[in-house]
């Protein structure tokens, strides 16, 4: 493993940590992901030599810049209905999707996210947009660009990860419950740019 290498680890490991401390409830995950913080910032520091309170990548001080996030199409044969899930905290609907994390690809984030909340194994097909959700969004939220891809399921559906309680296909005109994760008007947007073989921006 090379220098690069090294330095990319540490900086992925400490992603996972900052991630952690701004979803966790839980006290002990909390102070555990304290501890990896504050251990791979002392490597990045003697690994580089440097200082790291300065401006760097978790921080926005120097030129703000949207967050980026994805969401995934995935129909059925004859595209009339579109998987969604289930999010355990409020049991509202979102397309399988969420922050795109450091050194992922944007294909790769959304086969991740697939994956973790859906239990789905996709072929990414095509870029379906890149919209601004921050007209979309409670003022108070960080501006974003979503990233959307169409997606195809290969296989069936797997174990997932804990953020949600069930993965269901829903006709594209009875849409269930959303969440504020991605809006009623930009979920149609999203669907009608798929279906059509449209590319959406904006």
């Amino acid at each position: 493993m090379d220098s690069k290498e090294i330095y990319d680890f540490l900086i992925k490991v400490q992603s996972i940590a900052k991630i952690g401390l701004v979803y966790s409830k839980d006290p002990y995950a909390i102070s555990n992901y304290h501890e990896i913080n504050d251990l791979t910032l002392r490597f990045l520091e003697d690994f580089e030599n440097i200082k790291l309170n300065r401006n760097n990548y978790f921080k926005r001080d120097v030129y703000p810049t949207p967050n980026i996030s994805v969401r995934t199409i995935i129909l059925n044969n004859d595209k009339t209905k579109v998987l969604m899930v289930r999010e355990k905290k409020d049991e509202s609907f979102s397309l399988p999707g969420g922050w795109c994390d450091l050194y992922d690809s944007p294909s790769e984030a959304a086969k991740k996210e697939c994956l973790q909340e859906a239990g789905a194994n996709v072929e990414i097909i095509r870029l379906v947009g890149i919209l601004n959700r921050t007209p979309f969004k409670q003022k108070t939220s960080v501006p974003e660009y979503v990233i959307v891809f169409l997606a195809k399921l290969n296989g069936e559906l797997v174990e997932h990860e804990y953020e949600t309680d069930g993965i269901f296909f829903f006709d594209i005109d009875n849409l269930p419950t959303y969440c504020d994760k991605v809006s009623l008007p930009e979920i149609k947007k999203m669907l009608h740019a798929a279906i059509n073989n449209e590319t959406i921006f904006d």
